[in-house]
């Protein structure tokens, strides 16, 4: 196993990191009901996906 020979700074672990964050998913609006909902998923109001019905929804009914 290779072991470092000097102890990395918290700065360059800073800047290794900076791009590690968390990102806020892309949301869409459905075409069917008009609800808000995450892109290249199901809607969760109405079950529909790409103009068909993907699960059946009580709510819907």
């Amino acid at each position: 196993m290779a072991h470092p020979k000097r102890r990395q700074g918290k700065a360059r672990t800073a800047k290794r990191r900076s791009h590690d964050h968390a990102v806020a998913p892309t949301m869409a609006v459905c075409p069917n009901c008009g609800a808000w909902h995450i892109y290249h998923t199901v809607c969760g109001e109405c079950g529909y996906y790409r103009g068909k019905l993907a699960i059946e929804n009580d709510a819907a009914v």
